[in-house]
Parts: structure tokens; sequence; C-alpha cells
């Protein structure tokens, strides 16, 4: 097999921009094994921003922290002593209750938000695969990292994946190259593709100014089903 791979962590309810990722590459691998930071109010594998009166809202699934030490992300569990489903989705509904695709989006997302499950990469990705599946790309080619169980750290590690899963090129996100040693995939016959993501501005319900970077949620609220597809399609083209 020869294909393009894409790598990135379990995100919650991420932007259009790690959708687009996933549209484009062969293989995804979902990177649950990686480390949860063990300090601060966590990272985009556990909030989210959503527009709420012109600006963007930090939506947050708290975390337990009683732990010693590092733990994956895929052993993250969500603390579940703060009734913080039905607090996410009042904040939700506030802030798109009378956007033009609330009702067409709300009937998948209400069910998936509401899953009672309590590990954060499992309630995340349960979210990712619904909505990826609703805007029509192959959630198939989703594949955990815990299970190809890579060695090695930063760039190697991502060579060894693309190479686990049979690809022969990587597609980079657009944050990557401060970091990333392209050398090092030439070295191993792996080409690199940036992604080159930019969010095109759309109308968004309740603010003047376009707010880039929010969740897909905003998205899906103010273009509705068809008009997130053709977003990802204009990006693609």
């Amino acid at each position: 097999m020869s294909g393009l791979v894409a790598a990135h962590q379990p995100n919650f309810l991420p932007w259009l921009g790690y959708f687009d990722k996933l549209a484009r590459a062969d293989v995804f691998v979902v990177l649950d094994d990686v480390q949860f930071p063990r300090t601060g109010r966590g990272t985009w594998t556990n909030r989210t921003q959503v527009l709420v009166n012109g600006k963007g809202h930090w939506l947050t699934v708290p975390v337990r922290r009683d732990f010693n030490g590092s733990r994956a992300i895929s052993a993250m569990e969500i603390d579940e002593s703060q009734g913080w489903r039905d607090k996410r989705i009042k904040t939700i509904r506030m802030a798109y209750g009378r956007a033009p695709g609330f009702e067409e989006v709300w009937e998948t997302l209400e069910p998936l938000l509401m899953n009672s499950v309590s590990n954060l990469a499992e309630y995340n990705l349960s979210l990712i695969y619904g909505i990826g599946s609703r805007l029509g790309i192959d959630t198939s080619k989703i594949v955990l990292g815990s299970e190809l169980r890579p060695v090695g750290h930063s760039t190697d590690m991502l060579i060894e994946i693309v190479k686990k899963v049979g690809g022969d090129e990587y597609l980079a996100g657009g944050g990557a190259a401060g970091y990333q040693e392209d050398a090092k995939f030439a070295g191993s016959n792996v080409r690199v593709q940036y992604q080159r993501f930019v969010q095109l501005p759309y109308r968004q319900h309740g603010s003047a100014a376009f707010v880039p970077g929010l969740s897909i949620l905003d998205v899906l609220m103010n273009r509705g089903i068809s008009g997130t597809r053709s977003s990802l399609e204009e990006l693609s083209s």
C-alpha cells in the first residue's frame, strides 16, 4: 500500500481544519497514546471555542487529575462530578439556537454530546466519527496510535507511523514547520505534504466580523451540513 498519512490528537469538537486533514488523508492516525499535560486547564483535547456574544468562548470537558506522573490521553478520565454535559449543551443552545443550521445539526449533535462514556479519548472519538460520517467523510480510515505502538519521539515517531500503516507520504499541519525535521522524512523515503489550511470566512450568526479558528460546531450551525461539506470541497479543490 502507498498513500497519504495524517496524524493528530483526538481533539474535542475540533475546528474545520481538523476535518479537512481527515478528509484529505488516506489514513488518519489518532495520537491517543501521547501524553496529556499534567498542569494547566488543558489543551485542544479537552477544550474548544464557540461563538458567544461575538467572541470566542471556551467550552471545556473537565478531566480528573488525581494521578501522579504523566498519563496518556487514552487513559484520561472525564470528571463526572460537575454535571458538565447539561451545562455545555445549554451554552451551545444559547450560542447557536437561532443559527440557520441549528435544527438540522442538533439532531445529530445532541446524542453525541450526551454520550455517557467517561474516557476522554473515547468521548472525543465518538464526536469525530459522528460528525465526520455526517459530512460524508470515510471514517474507516481512522487508526488508533495506541494500537500501532510506534516508538521514538517527534519526527522519528511520525516516520514510523507512516511506515506502519504502509504509507509513503505524510500530511503535516500548518504549524509543523517549526519543529518537524523534514530531512529525516526525506532520508526515510517519506515525502512531506503541508496541509496549508486557510479558513474561508462565512457569515456567522451573532457576529458582524468573522471570528476564525472556532469549533466545527460554528461552521455546522451557520452553514448546515451541506454548506460545511461545500467548505471542505472548496478547500480541497
